[in-house]
């Protein structure tokens, strides 16, 4: 049953706004909990930035550039239901100042159908399209893929037809407690397959990347130039923001698009 505006701004309310506090995720048997209630076979991938791709430089089997929101366009134009929220849950409950309050999510699939008509509208494909322009020209990352969560506040489902496509700024989205979760909760959330972020010898370990960019605290300063973690998700802020270009972003496997969708299809159904 569709969730009531009332039920949503209590959700509001309880939004986590100390990303801190998904360290009670690590206490025992509270991951297993979390992820059977809330991310119970989910996966979703976090996209770079078109912006970040090296365009200048060749990937070999392609002979036209490829980029990682051609993933969301593959699913607009499959999708049979289309559903873009009136607001970011996240950006509302935290009072955003940077980022818009009304990029809200683009849901894809049936279940968008249970959606309450007042929290948002079903659009077009060309609506969807513009929709998603429009947060990446604002500077917002696409997170892509199935999330539990989602289905629970909305009051749909279920789950394996609906598939979420959420513009996360750095400084809202609930993605900012990952560093803090348990293992398998944080796992939830991956990098795009066959792309990866680099450091190059041009760092001169201004700490720009390190400042309230990453949302997973991948990106550290030591022995006076930047570091990159396993716990990089590939969003490419880092890169957007490095005064000396010194960061770039590698693609390891030039068919990285497609097995992205492969994995989304997996474990979701537009149609």
């Amino acid at each position: 049953m569709a969730r009531s505006k009332l039920f949503v701004e209590v959700v509001k309310k309880c939004f986590p706004r100390d990303p801190k506090g998904a360290k009670i995720t690590k206490l025992p048997g509270v991951a297993k909990i979390v992820e059977k209630r809330f991310f119970d076979g989910d996966h979703m991938i976090c996209l770079p930035k078109d912006n970040v791709i090296p365009v200048n430089k060749d990937i070999e089997g392609q002979e036209n550039m490829v980029l990682p929101s051609q993933v969301v366009e593959h699913f607009v134009n499959e999708a049979n239901y289309l559903w873009i929220m009136n607001f970011c849950i996240c950006r509302d409950s935290m009072h955003c100042k940077d980022y818009g309050v009304d990029l809200g999510c683009l849901f894809m699939g049936e279940a968008v159908l249970g959606i309450n008509p007042s929290m948002g509208r079903r659009v077009t494909k060309d609506e969807a399209r513009e929709h998603v322009r429009k947060c990446r020209e604002a500077g917002l990352v696409h997170m892509v893929g199935k999330n539990k969560f989602d289905t629970w506040w909305l009051g749909i489902g279920p789950g394996e037809n609906l598939m979420t496509v959420c513009s996360c700024c750095p400084c809202c989205c609930v993605t900012r407690g990952l560093p803090y979760s348990e293992a398998r909760l944080s796992a939830k959330l991956t990098k795009m397959p066959g792309v990866s972020v680099t450091v190059t010898e041009e760092c001169t370990g201004c700490g720009t990347c390190a400042d309230k960019v990453c949302f997973a605290n991948a990106i550290s300063l030591e022995g006076g130039r930047a570091v990159i973690s396993e716990s990089c998700r590939a969003c490419g802020r880092c890169i957007s923001v490095c005064p000396q270009k010194a960061i770039e972003l590698r693609i390891e496997n030039a068919d990285f698009v497609n097995r992205a969708i492969e994995k989304i299809h997996e474990i979701v159904d537009v149609t």
